[in-house]
């Protein structure tokens, strides 16, 4: 089938959905793939954010204690952090989705019921996966932390605690912020993975588009434009970000200007 065909009906969709119970509604309806995009649109952000937000969440605390000189402290979150950063994102997933599903005793307990959803395993092996990493990023900014900012906190009393909390963590954060919005884009585009367990996101939309028209082209090449879209979306808010909390760092020249002559 011609993509031009595609493309007449989500324009048609677009004219006509004022006049239909609701936008996705009417293109489900009609020969229109658009709708697939659209539901893979949010499911794409809904696993992205998400994951960010709980592997953010969880990364900063085992970072702090990933610095730690404790042995039976580092150990621990080291060899999580190994694990999970030295193997591929879609292994982790098959383990958590195909492989957990063979031990009877998980089957028979009340985990089985979060364990039997792709989006469950999926969210879980994203925000592991991102949590290894942001504790990876976060650690390094904390080891880079000036020494003297450390020695003028200790002057002053603080302790190790209020130390971490008013003059290391926030600090650390700066210097990760960009990094860290390196980790967000890879995520995103490591979420292209969740089709390959049933759920229906970008990449799900247009592998029914391609399935459906026969056209691989048109099919991902709107898939990758969505990306894209995202994309771009996630570094302009960066940018702004980074503008406003580095703003003490920018250069000013106030002093008197030189002529030439």
């Amino acid at each position: 089938m011609d993509f031009s065909i595609i493309f007449k009906n989500c324009l048609q969709c677009i004219l006509n959905c004022s006049q239909s119970d609701g936008f996705i509604e009417f293109c489900k309806q009609s020969n229109c793939g658009l709708a697939y995009y659209v539901d893979g649109f949010f499911l794409t952000i809904q696993l992205t954010g998400i994951s960010l937000l709980i592997g953010l969440f969880l990364a900063i605390p085992l970072a702090v204690l990933r610095t730690s000189k404790n042995v039976l402290i580092n150990s621990p979150i080291r060899f999580f952090v190994y694990v999970f950063r030295g193997t591929p994102l879609i292994v982790q997933m098959y383990i958590i989705y195909y492989g957990l599903g063979q031990f009877d005793w998980l089957k028979e307990s009340f985990l089985w019921a979060f364990f039997q959803k792709a989006y469950f395993c999926a969210l879980l092996s994203f925000t592991l996966n991102t949590c290894a990493y942001t504790i990876e990023i976060i650690r390094g900014a904390i080891e880079s932390t000036p020494y003297g900012e450390i020695e003028a906190a200790k002057s002053v009393g603080m302790s190790y605690f209020k130390r971490m909390r008013r003059i290391v963590l926030p600090s650390s954060l700066r210097r990760a912020f960009p990094a860290y919005g390196n980790e967000v884009i890879f995520m995103l585009h490591g979420s292209a993975l969740a089709s390959v367990i049933t759920l229906l996101d970008i990449t799900g939309a247009g592998g029914i588009i391609n399935a459906r028209f026969y056209a691989p082209y048109e099919a991902y090449i709107t898939a990758g434009v969505f990306y894209l879209a995202i994309t771009f979306t996630i570094v302009w808010s960066f940018k702004k970000v980074e503008k406003r909390i580095y703003a003490h760092l920018q250069r000013t020249d106030h002093g008197p200007k030189l002529q030439k002559g």
